[in-house]
């Protein structure tokens, strides 16, 4: 495909995607949730008691012009001898000339039962949306349309459940419940462009497959849900050895196959990478989707005392 052709197709995948939009904005969607809950659920904040932190990089679609970039960094910790969790997480999204901003910290309160614990959690942000133009390949680049960069600033606000024991989880959330409208000038061609409202269903198990557990199945579910989209649903699956190293498939319906690993380096942290196998039509004209994820956890002296903290691939 010549550089012409792919800034045609870029420019009428940007405007489908405008149109469809103006129903609802996406949130990014990231692979590797189950190893980083809290992109999904506040409620997952101080789930590992200890202090994790996390950062995230999603390269969407690969050598196609213009295509999804995500960086992620994400931080939490339980507090109050174990009562309460709080976490910080900042998304940058883009997109062509659109991008994205989500700066939300989350609280969660945790009510512990004899082998498992309910935690329940509110989050709390702002969402900045921009679009430089400039970006954009124009046939009339002299366009008094598109001289205006776009930048709101939305205010929102999320909920949700986590329920977990040492070997099941469940949880359930709607991070984002306002469905902020967004003004523009351009034409009134986002005129009508608002924020989604999500709902998303998880739930996941570890299951010993020898006596001694040095070998687990790990299988997972998510159920997506987009106001205004079709419903989406991962189903994951993964082997854990040794609790050093994890390696697993998944499947998210209408869109891709993805495998996955990660590594345990040392007792302190945890790398992992996803590769997503496009299975629509964008197949022809990308690579794939790299995710890498880095994860770093550390007991805090006088904060944690000395908690016993969950093992990385448990879930209490």
């Amino acid at each position: 495909m010549t550089t012409t052709r792919k800034s045609i197709f870029l420019t009428l995948l940007l405007t489908l995607a405008i149109a469809v939009q103006g129903h609802a904005q996406q949130y990014p969607v990231f692979t590797q949730y189950y190893f980083n809950e809290l992109v999904l659920n506040p409620a997952y904040a101080g789930s590992q008691v200890q202090l994790s932190l996390t950062a995230m990089y999603r390269n969407q679609w690969v050598n196609f012009p213009g295509a999804p970039k995500t960086y992620s960094i994400s931080g939490h910790t339980a507090l109050a001898k174990n009562k309460v969790g709080v976490g910080l997480m900042i998304n940058h999204d883009e997109i062509g000339s659109y991008k994205n901003e989500h700066i939300y910290a989350s609280y969660a309160y945790k009510i512990h039962f004899q082998d498992a614990t309910l935690a329940m959690g509110l989050q709390a942000g702002i969402n900045l949306l921009g679009a430089d133009y400039s970006k954009l390949d124009l046939q009339a680049p002299g366009d008094a349309a598109f001289y205006n960069i776009l930048n709101v600033v939305k205010p929102n606000f999320g909920a949700g459940l986590f329920y977990s024991k040492k070997n099941f989880f469940v949880g359930f959330s709607v991070p984002f419940i306002l469905n902020n409208k967004i003004a523009n000038n351009v034409e009134g061609l986002l005129g009508q462009l608002k924020e989604a409202r999500y709902y998303f269903l998880r739930a996941g198990a570890l299951l010993p497959l020898d006596r001694f557990e040095k070998v687990k199945i790990n299988p997972s579910i998510l159920i997506r849900q987009q106001e205004g989209q079709p419903l989406s649903v991962d189903f994951n699956n993964a082997f854990i050895f040794h609790d050093v190293f994890s390696a697993g498939l998944s499947y998210r319906t209408g869109d891709s196959f993805i495998s996955f690993i990660d590594l345990k380096i040392s007792e302190k942290f945890h790398f992992g990478y996803s590769y997503d196998w496009t299975q629509s039509d964008l197949n022809r004209f990308s690579n794939g989707t790299h995710e890498f994820m880095l994860n770093y956890r550390t007991r805090i002296r006088g904060v944690h005392k000395n908690p016993e903290c969950p093992h990385y691939y448990s879930y209490r």
